[in-house]
């Protein structure tokens, strides 16, 4: 699967499974950006500009599913891809179809697992944007740097990853990483 691409807002609040979803996306290509919880998420979500959201449920200040409602509540944001990454309970599955989750994984999870899950998020909502653009010629909504920059529009003017470096603490900006692309 090398050669995957797109951007990841990886939501958790455990400093150690933010690494490894991130360290697992990065090696197949994707560029990562992290977030501490749900607030910070939705701090950082329209600089960021994700192809897919992995939110983990329990999280201080605001949670998965709570968050998940806010981003589908904001048109902006309603169409990105969310994979619920979690321990999840049948209860939380049931609650997250109800706001519109599109996949989840459960903790512990294998990480070709999660890279399938985000690969397949990332092409679905590719498809979904060339559907929802064809005929008007535009750029499509919510579309990442990389399809911005194509259509000739505005680049992604924050730098890699679109956040501010650095631990994922409240109020300390996101965790941004570098594309693990190879020949690029």
């Amino acid at each position: 699967m090398p050669g995957l691409s797109g951007r990841i807002l990886v939501v958790d609040d455990n400093k150690v499974i933010r690494q490894l979803i991130r360290v697992n996306l990065e090696l197949e290509g994707f560029e990562v950006v992290t977030a501490a919880d749900g607030a910070e998420c939705l701090d950082v979500v329209h600089r960021v500009r994700p192809d897919v959201v992995t939110l983990d449920v329990m999280m201080p200040r605001l949670g998965g599913l709570h968050t998940a409602a806010r981003l589908r509540s904001d048109p902006r944001t309603r169409d990105i891809p969310i994979a619920i990454v979690s321990a999840c309970t049948q209860c939380e599955v049931d609650n997250g179809e109800s706001v519109g989750i599109d996949a989840f994984l459960a903790k512990p999870f294998e990480p070709m697992e999660l890279v399938r899950t985000v690969g397949m998020l990332v092409r679905e909502g590719r498809q979904r944007e060339r559907h929802d653009c064809e005929g008007r010629g535009g750029v499509p909504k919510g579309a990442g740097a990389a399809e911005r920059g194509a259509a000739g529009g505005e680049g992604g003017a924050t730098g890699a990853g679109g956040a501010v470096p650095g631990d994922a603490a409240p109020g300390g900006g996101a965790e941004s990483g570098g594309s693990a692309r190879s020949g690029t």
